[in-house]
């Protein structure tokens, strides 16, 4: 596996003007062919807005050369209200958590470590105590990459009607290496 040499450029709250419609045109690329027939993919722009509405936005874009190839984002959830507690009994003491939202990848960047390094640089830049998380059910593969990076599968939750069925994951922070 050859690992090609990127940009990972980070971006914070007041970027999303600038980058909003590069998540969009990598998101629309990753799911072009489906998201003709997805109306829950279509409201992706929508999700940009909502989690870069956040002071805490943070996203981490890779670049072959000027050429967007995959990103991640989050945010920091508000304390006391994180949508993973309701799967945990009783609830981690320490749970300042971070809201790991997307990670997507177009297709020729993929199997080369990308994803990876996208997470870590994101996560990385993070002081709190947990990341969370939702995988799609459907996407066991997916599920074992997170679990190979330290998550781990917490609960089941489907947190729109037009949503698919998602794992809940948790992992604590900082990573291990």
């Amino acid at each position: 596996m050859t690992t090609p040499v990127l940009d990972l450029r980070h971006y914070g709250h007041a970027d999303l003007p600038t980058i909003r419609q590069t998540l969009i045109d990598v998101q629309r690329d990753v799911y072009a062919d489906v998201i003709e027939d997805d109306e829950f993919r279509q409201k992706f722009p929508w999700f940009v807005d909502h989690w870069g509405s956040s002071p805490g936005f943070s996203c981490v874009i890779a670049y072959d050369g000027e050429e967007p190839v995959g990103f991640t984002y989050g945010a920091p959830g508000t304390e006391g209200r994180e949508w993973w507690r309701e799967h945990m009994d009783p609830a981690p003491e320490k749970a300042r958590t971070f809201h790991f939202s997307e990670l997507q990848l177009r297709a020729p960047w993929r199997g080369k470590g990308v994803s990876e390094r996208l997470h870590r640089a994101l996560m990385d830049a993070r002081d709190d105590d947990l990341a969370a998380l939702l995988v799609d059910v459907t996407h066991p593969k997916v599920q074992s990459l997170y679990e190979s990076w330290g998550y781990r599968k917490v609960g089941e939750q489907q947190p729109f009607p037009d949503s698919p069925l998602y794992a809940v994951m948790l992992a604590d922070l900082p990573l291990s290496t």
